[in-house]
């Protein structure tokens, strides 16, 4: 097994920079704009974005973070039970522009997960997607709005994000069965 690092803890905060940068381009003052994080690396990341565009516009953005686990396509077929978090989104999604944001675009199953449970707390005007990574080989029609990085992947290839607040570090790396 092989790892290569793809992106180091200054690289990553660069990438962060500038999707907050890209949201306030699209969003200026960003009044009805409400970031989600899909639990859990997606909800660290959700964070740091809504930190970083809190301190550009000098307000508090509206945050939430999204338990997917029982609208899983696959729950039946894991071994084990799935682990249920705890879903926090404190105020109304209706007529929001929703940022969904996660750590890994892959097949596009944890986003429909993601969409189904979103829309059990209203509907929101528009869902917008960000993703750290976006490494291909999708299974349904899902594209994300903001991208940090496109990497180009085989199925049998893994991509981690390691995040300081759960791994101690700040990295994204690829690993490669040998």
């Amino acid at each position: 097994m092989s790892t290569t690092r793809l992106l180091e803890k200054d690289e990553m905060a660069r990438v962060l920079e500038r999707l907050a940068s890209q949201i306030l381009e699209r969003h200026a003052a960003c009044q009805d704009v409400m970031l989600v994080g899909i639990e859990r690396r997606g909800a660290d990341l959700a964070r740091r974005i809504a930190a970083l565009l809190q301190a550009r516009l000098d307000r508090v953005m509206p945050l939430g973070t999204l338990d997917i686990n029982l609208y899983r396509d696959d729950w039946t077929s894991l071994v084990g039970k799935p682990s249920i978090g705890q879903s926090r989104i404190t105020e109304s999604v209706d007529e929001k522009v929703i940022i969904l944001i996660d750590d890994v675009l892959y097949t596009g199953r944890t986003i429909r997960a993601a969409l189904e449970a979103l829309l059990d707390y209203g509907r929101p005007r528009c869902v917008e997607l960000l993703a750290l990574i976006d490494r291909g080989h999708r299974e349904l029609p899902i594209h994300a709005d903001y991208v940090g990085r496109v990497i180009n992947t085989s199925r049998q290839e893994h991509v981690d994000v390691m995040l300081a607040e759960r791994d101690g570090e700040d990295s994204v790396n690829l690993t490669t069965a040998s």
